[in-house]
C-alpha cells in the first residue's frame, strides 16, 4: 500500500506517516504543500491513496481536490483537516473523493480509515457529519422565536388564525402579533408569502 500525505504541519504529517508505516505496513511519502504533492504524483509510481490537508500552502479547497483527482494515474484522493466543515466534507464525497479525515480521529481509527480508502471504499466518520448537522440550525430558525416558529408552522399547514390560536392555547390577537413580527424577520408581506418562503427554504 503506497500512501502520499501532504500536510504543512510537521508534527501531524510525521506522526501519521510513522503510524501508517508501523501499524498498516504502508509505504508512505510525505510533503508539505500542494505543488510538492503534484510533483510527487507525477514522478513516483502510482499511489493507492493521496491525503491532502485542506488548508496547506497551495491548496485551493475543493478546486485543488478536483485537480489532483483528475491527474493521470487514477490515484484516490482524500482530504484531512482540523477545521473544515461537514459541508466541505459532504461536497468532497459527492465529487468522488476517497474520504474525509478529521484530525480529531484516533491514530488507530485513522489507520483503519486509510486501509479502507486504499481498498477502494469511501470514508467519512458519521459522528462528525451528524454532530455538525445538529450544531447548524436552519437560518430561519435562528431568526425566529419558538412561538413565531409555532405560528409559522401553522401557516404552512394552511390553518386559520383561530385554529393556530386554539392549537397553541393563545388568543387570536397574539397570533396576529407573532405573524407581524415573523413577517418582518423573514421578509414576507403576507401569510401566503411566509408559507412559501418556509417551504422554499426546506424549513418544514
Amino acid at each position: 500500500m503506497r500512501i502520499l500525505i501532504a500536510d504543512d504541519h510537521d508534527l501531524v504529517r510525521d506522526t501519521i506517516m510513522l503510524f501508517l508505516q508501523v501499524e498498516a505496513g504502508a509505504e508512505v511519502a510525505a510533503v508539505g504543500n500542494l505543488p510538492e504533492a503534484v510533483k510527487a504524483i507525477k514522478s513516483a509510481p502510482r499511489f493507492d491513496l493521496v491525503i491532502l490537508d485542506v488548508a496547506m500552502p497551495g491548496m485551493n479547497g475543493l478546486e485543488s481536490l478536483r485537480q489532483v483527482m483528475a491527474m493521470a494515474g487514477g490515484q484516490r484522493v482524500a482530504l484531512i483537516s482540523g477545521t473544515a466543515t461537514a459541508d466541505i466534507a459532504e461536497q468532497a464525497l459527492a465529487m468522488g473523493a476517497a474520504g474525509y479525515l478529521p484530525k480529531t480521529l484516533s491514530a488507530k481509527s485513522l489507520a483503519n480509515a486509510v486501509r479502507f480508502m486504499a481498498m477502494g471504499e469511501q470514508y467519512a466518520p458519521l459522528e462528525f457529519l451528524r454532530a455538525a448537522q445538529e450544531e447548524a440550525p436552519h437560518p430561519l430558525v435562528q431568526r425566529l422565536s419558538g412561538r413565531e416558529m409555532d405560528v409559522l408552522r401553522g401557516l404552512v399547514s394552511g390553518k386559520a388564525n383561530k385554529e393556530i390560536a386554539r392549537d397553541l392555547g393563545i388568543t387570536e390577537p397574539t397570533v396576529k402579533l407573532h405573524m407581524k413580527t415573523l413577517y418582518r424577520k423573514i421578509g414576507a408581506h403576507n401569510r401566503t408569502q411566509a408559507a412559501l418562503i418556509a417551504r422554499d427554504q426546506g424549513l418544514f
